[in-house]
């Protein structure tokens, strides 16, 4: 058994903390698409993801690896600079989940990691070349591929499905979505769950608890793994809403594209041991997913805000690392003040969030506009979309929605607020 001391401690629970609001944070990958079609009922969507994603945690360890013996040299890092590094990834995901907006966990863990890491040692205890081939080039191709994969399904759905029965093919979806829901949430366990792995592996290797260069031990992946499960359970709802009605409004069809490409993505890149940002596959899948139908439009305010959010990520992040990395290097009391401001602010955060609140009971309610004019892109996929065929619209294609809910929701008026 690991030899622990106090600081190790923190630096393990503040990590399955981190762990825990990257689980409620990104339920959103998983099942936002699946509860705003209606193909499952919310608090059951989050319950199959919180096991899928637990089951993910224990199918591999390379993109904990790539944390914990790549990013960053072992040799100049110690325990504090871990639990800074922590610090700012949480606070950063709290901060997003408060105004519903789907960020990237992942690279929220980094940046804290890269910023505390160049406080304590240096630029050069980063390496550039894993930082650009396994982060910074992933998070820019996921949201590109993932969105093509999904706009080009939606389409090959669309057009296979023209002469179906439209309510078999209705509940032929529905069930494709629950599948393609449930095969996200293992793809996010499988890469999500690791990074928290890696970063307790660190910590310990930091700590002198573990030797250099090992993999990360069973309790880790399994408390690792437990960790982001809750978190999942709860339910990011505020994120959800955002991701299932806030982008574009999906059909089952589109739903069922969208998951599957954006899973087809994460399982790839988890292979390869990059550490890839599930939000940002997911994202763009959705937003393929909605430019895929034939009148459909992409809220490209919402997905400017998101676009901003992701940017400001890795550096925000890494400011929030570095200065706590500063203040913990004060000593003990150092690291008290930091625990303490973290503490503080979380709880001063979920204050806020009291004022309005967002659940499973209200998560498909929506006061986004509906009728956002197409913009430039909408208008460009819409000029090269063959014509629909002569005749009466095919069940397939109906732009009216699947479930009753939906168009129970389209039919009443909404307004407008910001969030």
């Amino acid at each position: 058994m690991e030899s622990f001391s106090l600081i190790l401690a923190i630096v393990v629970v503040t990590a399955l903390a981190f762990d825990f609001t990257n689980g409620f944070h990104d339920t959103a990958n998983a099942m936002a698409t699946t509860i705003s079609t209606g193909a499952m009922k919310p608090k059951v969507a989050v319950a199959m993801s919180a096991v899928l994603n637990l089951v993910g945690a224990f199918l591999s360890v390379e993109v904990a690896n790539t944390i914990s013996k790549g990013l960053v040299d072992e040799a100049g890092i110690r325990p504090e600079v871990i639990f800074a590094a922590l610090v700012g990834a949480i606070l950063w995901n709290l901060l997003t989940w408060l105004v519903g907006l789907p960020s990237s966990s992942s690279h929220a863990l980094m940046g804290g990691l890269i910023g505390a890491t160049i406080a304590s040692a240096g630029v050069g205890a980063v390496h550039g070349d894993v930082l650009v081939t396994k982060v910074l080039i992933p998070a820019i191709a996921a949201p590109l591929v993932a969105g093509i994969a999904a706009l080009l399904a939606t389409r090959l759905t669309y057009s296979l499905g023209r002469k179906a029965d439209g309510n078999a093919s209705k509940k032929g979806y529905r069930a494709g979505q629950i599948a393609s829901a449930g095969l996200v949430s293992l793809a996010h366990g499988t890469n999500d769950a690791q990074k928290t792995m890696g970063v307790i592996t660190l910590a310990l290797v930091a700590g002198g608890a573990v030797a250099p260069d090992s993999d990360p031990p069973m309790w880790v992946i399994l408390s690792a793994g437990l960790a982001i499960a809750l978190g999942t359970y709860l339910g990011g709802w505020r994120i959800i809403r955002t991701m299932g009605k806030g982008l574009t409004d999906l059909q089952p069809q589109q739903g069922f594209a969208a998951q599957t490409s954006a899973a087809t993505v994460i399982l790839a890149s988890s292979h390869l041991g990059f550490s890839l940002s599930t939000t940002h596959s997911v994202s763009g899948s959705v937003m393929g997913a909605g430019l895929g139908r034939k009148g459909g439009v992409v809220r490209w305010s919402t997905a400017t805000r998101m676009f901003v959010a992701w940017g400001l990520t890795l550096p925000a992040a890494a400011l929030v690392g570095a200065l706590a990395e500063y203040v913990t290097g004060f000593g003990s009391w150092g690291t008290a003040v930091v625990a303490v401001f973290l503490i503080a602010s979380s709880a001063a955060i979920w204050k806020l969030s009291r004022r309005e609140v967002v659940d499973h009971t209200n998560v498909n309610d929506t006061d986004i506009e509906t009728e956002e004019p197409a913009g430039v892109i909408t208008t460009a996929i819409a000029a090269v979309t063959p014509p629909p065929a002569s005749g009466p619209a095919t069940a397939s294609e109906d732009p009216v929605p699947a479930f009753p809910s939906q168009a129970t929701a389209e039919r009443t008026p909404t307004t407008t607020t910001t969030v």
